[in-house]
C-alpha cells in the first residue's frame, strides 16, 4: 500500500527518508535535508511534520524517542525498500534521458 500512496516521492520526501537512515529529531532532519541537497531543498516544519505523520502511519519510519516535545525517528526496513525503489527509478530516468538529451543539446 505504501508504494501506491508514495508511487513517486517528491524531493522533500526523498531527502527526508535519506536523512532518516540515521536516527534524527525534526530539527536535525531539516538540517540534514539541506546538507544532503547542498541547500537546494529546504523543508519547513509544517511540511516535515505532515510527512513524518504520513510516513509513520504507513510504517515507513518509526518514532524512536520522545523527550518532552522533541521526537526522534528512523527509517524502517519498509522505508528503506521504498527509498531504494525510488533511487533506482531515478537512475533509470537519468539513463533513459542521457542518450536522448545529449543528442538534442
Amino acid at each position: 500500500m505504501a508504494r501506491e500512496q508514495f508511487q513517486n516521492l517528491t524531493e522533500p520526501m526523498y531527502y527526508i527518508l535519506m536523512a532518516l537512515l540515521k536516527e534524527k529529531c525534526g530539527v536535525d532532519i531539516m538540517e540534514a535535508v539541506s546538507e544532503i541537497s547542498k541547500g537546494r531543498v529546504k523543508v519547513g516544519p509544517g511540511t516535515l511534520y505532515a510527512l513524518l505523520g504520513k510516513f509513520e502511519k504507513e510504517g515507513i519510519i518509526r518514532e524512536t524517542e520522545v523527550q518532552g516535545r522533541k521526537r526522534s525517528y528512523i527509517i524502517t526496513e519498509k522505508g528503506q525498500e521504498l527509498l531504494l525503489e525510488e533511487y533506482n527509478r531515478l537512475i533509470i530516468m537519468v539513463r533513459d534521458g542521457e542518450f536522448y538529451m545529449e543528442e538534442k543539446l
